[in-house]
Order: C-alpha cells, then structure tokens, then sequence
C-alpha cells in the first residue's frame, strides 16, 4: 500500500520550472478548504498552498449544515496565506479558478447577510418535502427536464422544507444562492454563479439551459430570487476596495466564477468524453462521464449536471463510499492498515456468504431512497471482523456495477475507466475489487487534486492559453485489470444485494 501511495505523491513542480501563466485554484470540498498554485500546464507548484479542515453540523433528525461566514472565512484565511507566499516569491497568477461541492443553498437577506446556515447535500430533512412535491408533479418528466430527482439532496426540496419548518427565515431570504455565489458576494459584491453550479440546484432545464419552469411552478420562490442567468459564468476582477488593498497581488486579474467540484474531477483527472468513465471514491463516491453535444436524453437511474454551457456531466452518485470503509475501520476489532490490506487482497470475493446494503447515509442513485440504511444478512457466530469488512468492500463496488451498467447502456462500453479519490488511492485491495465487480480495467489517475486541476484547465481553456481540454492529459498510474474467474462471484453478490433491497425497501 505505501508503495502505491507513493506513486500517487509524485514529486511537483519547483518555482523555476513553472510555465506562465499562473492559475490560483480554490477548492471548497465537503470537509476541507484548499487553495493551491498551478502553471500554464495544469501542473501544480510546490511551496504554494494551504488545506484547511472544518466540520459540518450534523442534528439528530438529519441536519447538516455549516455556517456560511465561517466557511467563507476560512476562504479569505487561506486567500491570506497563498497571497504571502506568491509575495515573497515575487509571483503573481493569471487568474483565480475555483470550485465548490454541488446541492447547497444559504439564503441571504436584502443587505446580503445569510439569514440561514449553507444546507448541505447530505442533509436529509426534506425527504418529507420531496414526496409532497412528487405528489405535485409528473416526477419522471421533472427528472428528465433537470437531471435531478426529488430528494432531499436538491434544493427544490430544501426551499420547500425550509419554507414550511423555519418560516421567517425563509421570509427574510431575499435571495437564495450556493456557497460560491456567496463567497463572490463577500469579495465583490456580486453573486455571480455557473452554469455548472446552477446544474446541479435541480431547478436547472439542462437541455434548454435554463430554470426550468415546471419546478418553479410547484416552489414558494420566485425566479427574481436566483442567479441572473445572463450574468453567469462572467469573471469579475474588482475585489472590494478593503481586500484590493489586502491582497494587490490578485487585484485586476480574472477570478471565474466557481464549478462544481464533481465536474471539475472528471475534467481534471483526464475523463472529457462519454467513452472514458470517471470512478471517484472519496467518502462518498460517484461514477460519471462528460458528454459534448447540443443536447442529451437522461437515462432514469441516473443524474445531469452541466461542466459549462457546451459539456454535459452524466453519471451517478453514491452518499457510501470511503464513508463505509471509515465505519468499520472504527466499529470492528481489524488488524494493523497493512495488515488488513494484505488480508483483503487474499480473501476470495462473496466466500464469506455475507450480503450487505452500504447504504449508512441513505441511498442516492439509482433508486434515490433517502430513508434507505445499511444492513448485513447472512452472519453467524463464526462470522469474522474481516469478512464483514470485505463484503461491505464488495457491496460498494457491486453499487458502482449498478450505475455503470446503466451508463454503459446508454453510452457503449467506456474504452477506459479512471480512478481517483483517497479511498481507493489508499487501498490496492479495493480498487481490484472495483474491477472485478465492473469486469473492465480501472487504471488509476495520480493527479494529488484532480478537482483543483479542472477548474484550472477551464480557466486555462476559456483564457485560450489552450485549445481544448484534452491538450494536458492528466497523469495516470497502475491499472487493475480484473479476474475473469471473479466476475460469476460478483454477478451473484448483485443478485443478492438486489433481492435484499427489494425485500426491506420495496416490499415494506
């Protein structure tokens, strides 16, 4: 595992290798703040950068929430720090890229303060909301409109159930926005947002690439409340005049609004066409590729979000992925990390007789049941530690054979599949078992900050230092080629998973 830990940590760029020009990049992810300094060739620099962690607010009856002054403090703190380093380098970027997590929303009153907390995509309080909007509305042509399904990870009903359990804040929100339009409001004045980001909202007509009408309709909003679609994606370059003078190194140059950080790793670890999937396993995990055309036909099962005005992002997502792996490295008695990686690597997939639904946080795709949880069939007293930890392992991956086998069907067969993400970066055992259970290799991306480096290759391609995204592919790593004498093994794990999703969230 260290061995192939390494391989993913290679060595960066030093200052005097670096290609002008210069992209700062700002990531915002679901548990940490980074900025970090990347060259004319997608590659970032060492000696730049910062990484700062937070927690969310969780509540007992689903809550997440973080508080946006807070977040978008730890921004502008990390702004600070980058700005010090590029002074006393005597360096200064081109332009600022960003990107933010998807499917939250803060609302913020006349003088542009938040009158409610960001409501993450995790949080499932409106799962009640979204029945009652499924009640309102034809929910299969809502999805194949916006790409997004009733739940509570979208904002329809986030704003319905706010609307109804917290009144008058929702009264006094003036406007409703992302996190990203927030923090250009703090540094401009300005909430200007994405495309992308707006995709992902569930309010979004993907094919008209406008809101769409129709959930509107159903929602106590008005369209005055949201993003000027004419102002999307314009870059500004007039900070407020007190961080101007705070930070004059990034005065005057191009901050392009945010993308959402989904969209930004499928570009930046090298998956821009429908026939190369992107395979990301982080805590949660998602499946997903990049489609250009004037158009496109969501298949039910799946979601559509947009990278810009001219790609489209297909795929699914999953609220389980290292998540799992965390759970039971602190439930279960399992031996030393090295251990335990060589003990799952020799293990044979589905001998421990054991069926498991992954589902801790609910399910996402491709069935979408927000009151779905985790269950395990099959264990006896002889059941081991280990076993429990390899089937949950494989469940996940059977998970990802779902969403592929929908993507496949409505795409062909992908010629590569790509990993990324910490959790299978970390884990040779289980990215073999994600082969195996797709039956197609899955070679691994080593770029450290694949999201990061999308949004630096879109600011990149629209300043037209190049012509096209695929002009700096990203770099790759080992690729796992899966067992054919497994694949039977994995084809009977899906069967079982399906008959016991059945029988406890279907037939009851």
């Amino acid at each position: 595992m260290r061995i192939f830990c390494e391989r993913a940590r290679e060595a960066f760029l030093h200052p005097e290798a670096l290609i002008e020009p210069l992209i700062l990049s700002i990531d915002v992810g679901t548990s940490s703040v980074r900025t970090l300094l990347f060259d004319a060739q997608a590659r970032e620099l060492d000696s730049f950068g910062t990484q700062t962690p937070y927690q969310v607010r969780t509540t007992p009856d689903g809550g997440v929430e973080v508080d946006a002054d807070q977040l978008a403090g730890l921004v502008i703190e990390g702004l600070s720090k980058i700005h010090s380093q590029l002074t006393a380098a005597g360096t200064k970027p081109a332009a600022v890229a960003s990107c933010t997590f998807w499917h939250n929303v803060v609302g913020v009153d006349a003088e542009g303060r938040p009158v409610t907390p960001i409501i993450h995509l995790f949080d499932t309080r409106s799962a009640g909301a979204a029945k009652k909007l499924a009640e309102k509305i034809d929910a299969r042509a809502q999805h194949a409109r916006t790409g997004c399904v009733l739940h509570p990870s979208y904002l329809p009903a986030k704003l319905l159930w706010l609307s109804e359990v917290q009144p008058e804040r929702f009264r006094a929100a003036r406007r409703w926005m992302s996190l990203a339009e927030y923090l250009f409001l703090k540094l401009f004045r300005v909430p200007v947002t994405s495309v992308s980001m707006i995709s992902g909202s569930g309010l979004w007509n993907q094919n008209q690439s406008d809101y769409d009408a129709g959930i509107l309709s159903v929602l106590p909003i008005e369209r005055s409340q949201l993003a000027d679609v004419e102002q999307m994606d314009r870059p500004l370059n007039e900070l407020r005049p007190d961080y101007q003078s705070q930070w004059p190194q990034f005065a005057g140059i191009p901050w392009f609004p945010s993308l959402g950080d989904g969209a930004c790793d499928n570009v930046g670890s090298g998956c821009i066409t429908p026939d190369h999937f992107a395979l990301m396993v982080g805590t949660s995990g998602a499946m997903r590729a990049v489609i250009e055309a004037p158009s496109v036909q969501i298949p039910e099962g799946l979601w559509c979000y947009r990278v810009d005005r001219k790609r489209f992002l297909l795929g699914g997502a999953l609220s389980n992925g290292g998540g799992v792996y965390a759970w039971m490295k602190r439930t279960l008695l399992l031996a030393s990390d090295d251990q335990t990686e060589a003990e799952l690597s020799r293990m044979a997939p589905g001998k421990h007789g054991l069926t498991v639904l992954p589902l801790f946080a609910g399910e996402r795709s491709p069935k979408w049941c927000a009151d779905a949880r985790a269950a395990i069939a099959g264990m006896s007293l002889s059941t081991t530690p280990l076993e429990i930890l390899r089937a949950a392992l494989e469940s996940v991956a059977v998970r990802f054979r779902i969403i592929y086998d929908i993507m496949a069907q409505s795409l062909g067969a992908p010629a590569q599949v790509t990993g990324s993400g910490g959790a299978l970066l970390h884990s040779r055992a289980w990215t073999q078992m994600m082969a195996d259970a797709l039956g197609r290799p899955v070679t691994m991306c080593v770029e450290k900050e694949a999201s990061s480096r999308g949004a630096v290759l879109m600011a990149l391609e629209r300043l037209g230092t190049i012509k096209n995204l695929g002009e700096l592919p990203a770099r790759t790593g080992e690729t796992f080629k899966p067992e054919p004498a497994h694949l039977p093994a994995y084809d009977a794990m899906l069967v079982r998973e399906q008959r016991l999703y059945t029988k406890l969230l279907e037939e009851n």
